[in-house]
């Protein structure tokens, strides 16, 4: 039987079973199969180099999985003739780095993560310096993974580079700078600031750059590489990770609390009260930041942001909320776009944490953004405020809920596209729910009546067969309200799920 490589594709990323170990799900990321992208992605590169002899780097996150496959991929790499740098445990957006980082400045880089997805998984991401490549690069490494017969039996160079002491460094450097503190090389003394690293990649910013820098790290959490995950899953969208770092900055009485993804391409922070900042108030905090430096910019966002956040940008900040689609990449490259047509932006945000800025090469990275807050929160200190002084006036929903609507039919796209259709028609039938114009993803309706007093969303998943519902209310019941008539509108099809609904009403 042939190899189902196109299954491998998510898509920017690669990404598959690595081990055995989860009912149901074979394993298809293989030694072999990744020694093949080695060479794939080898082949790709070269294809858009005018040069003979590339370099390029790896790294992983603490998946289990991880070193086996990274010596699959460097072997590949290697027999193709090229030499490579092995940076072992590194973040996703380090990995970047080396692409546009004197003296290494390698052609490709690749970084072996899953993100937050079970400890079975893992995948492939690949940068040049151009960026993280698009879903048709990664469709074009696989046409040409499928078609490699004998693997060529050059030999290259490996050899380690400890790239995360370099990439660390540049954090403590940059803090120095911008603090400008009295003790200019301990800009945190006084400062106690904690991490949840959820036993992913990101440990190193307590001890790399935080410590170094005089803050008070003890309490620091889950920093220890572990590919069981045993604490938490390591998402910032996750409750239970949430609940962990709260509740442990409200036992150190900790100024500051900080949580990474597996590979720190996401993050979220938590204020001295064991409140959590993240979705909405973290795009928020980004925008505040991010607009004191570059006035009047435009903040792209993903479709699910709320409307107390674009008044909060557009009014109150002086910016210009963009709301895009869904999918990190979506909103990157939106941002990208928007310069490129002479539309100054200077941050793309989702509200699963990642966050580009234009000064750091539009590269989602949750160490640079969090940076960018521990600099703020120092300035601000010698003032005598604090960070989260920057968002006491975003307005916040008195309710907000996503109900992920399975579709059961095989065609799940024409049927999620279908029900996404109708719904326009059946709300603009409704009275007080009005289409709300310039919005790229599904139907957005806002919802008038004193009682329902809110909005809603809803929108094809990117790979799922799903529709998630998205709902916002400013009043007790409102969600309840809103939800009951999208229910009676959904009961005409009989390929959705409806489960999502059992326990709506509260």
């Amino acid at each position: 039987m042939s190899f189902n490589w196109k299954k491998l594709q998510n898509g920017s990323d690669i990404r598959g079973v690595a081990l055995k170990g989860v009912p149901g799900e074979s394993v298809n990321l293989t030694k072999e199969v990744v020694e093949k992208l080695g060479v794939a992605f080898y082949r790709w590169l070269l294809g858009k180099r005018n040069k003979k002899n590339l370099t390029l780097a790896v790294g992983m996150d603490s998946r289990l999985s991880g070193s086996e496959l990274k010596s699959a991929f460097v072997g590949g790499i290697n027999k193709c003739g090229a030499d490579i740098y092995d940076c072992g445990l590194a973040s996703t957006p380090a990995m970047f780095m080396t692409t546009v980082t004197k003296p290494y400045e390698v052609d490709g880089a690749v970084m072996l993560t899953a993100s937050h997805l079970p400890f079975n998984r893992n995948g492939l991401k690949f940068f040049t310096s151009e960026g993280g490549l698009e879903k048709k690069d990664i469709t074009e490494i696989l046409d040409i993974a499928a078609v490699i017969d004998d693997l060529p039996m050059d030999r290259g160079k490996c050899e380690p580079l400890d790239f995360i002491d370099l990439y660390a460094q540049m954090f403590v450097d940059k803090i120095r700078k911008e603090v400008n503190a009295v003790n200019y090389e301990l800009p945190l003394e006084g400062m106690k600031i904690i991490v949840d690293a959820g036993n992913g990649a990101g440990g190193f910013y307590a001890d790399k750059v935080l410590q170094q820098l005089g803050a008070d790290v003890a309490g620091s959490q889950f920093l220890e590489p572990d590919g069981q995950f045993p604490n938490h899953i390591p998402n910032p969208e996750d409750p239970k990770a949430m609940a962990s770092i709260c509740e442990a900055v409200t036992n150190t009485k900790a100024d500051l609390g900080i949580i990474f993804d597996t590979d720190v391409d996401r993050a979220a922070i938590v204020d001295s009260n064991g409140r959590a900042i993240n979705r909405n108030e973290l795009v928020a905090l980004s925008a505040a930041i991010v607009l004191d430096e570059y006035p009047e910019s435009t903040i792209v966002t993903d479709s699910i942001t709320s409307d107390g956040l674009g008044w909060f940008i557009n009014d109150f900040l002086g910016g210009t909320h963009h709301r895009f689609k869904r999918g990190y990449k979506n909103v990157i490259n939106e941002g990208i776009r928007l310069n490129e047509a002479g539309k100054p932006c200077w941050l793309a945000i989702e509200t699963s944490g990642h966050a580009a800025l234009k000064e750091n090469y539009f590269l989602d990275d949750g160490a640079y953004l969090v940076t960018k807050m521990v600099i703020k929160m120092a300035l601000l200190r010698k003032q005598g405020q604090q960070l989260t002084d920057l968002i006491k006036d975003l307005p916040v929903p008195y309710d907000s809920r996503e109900f992920r609507i399975k579709i059961t039919d095989p065609d799940f796209k024409v049927c999620g596209e279908e029900v996404i259709s109708k719904l326009g028609l059946f709300a603009a039938s409704q009275s007080n729910w009005d289409l709300v114009p310039d919005n790229y993803e599904g139907v957005r309706v806002a919802c008038g009546k004193a009682e329902e007093k809110g909005w809603f969303l809803l929108r094809l998943s990117l790979h799922d067969p799903v529709i998630p519902l998205n709902i916002d209310s400013d009043v007790d019941g409102g969600i309840e309200k809103i939800a009951e008539k999208l229910i009676e509108f959904f009961n005409a099809f009989q390929y959705l799920d409806l489960s999502a609904f059992k326990n709506y009403k509260k």
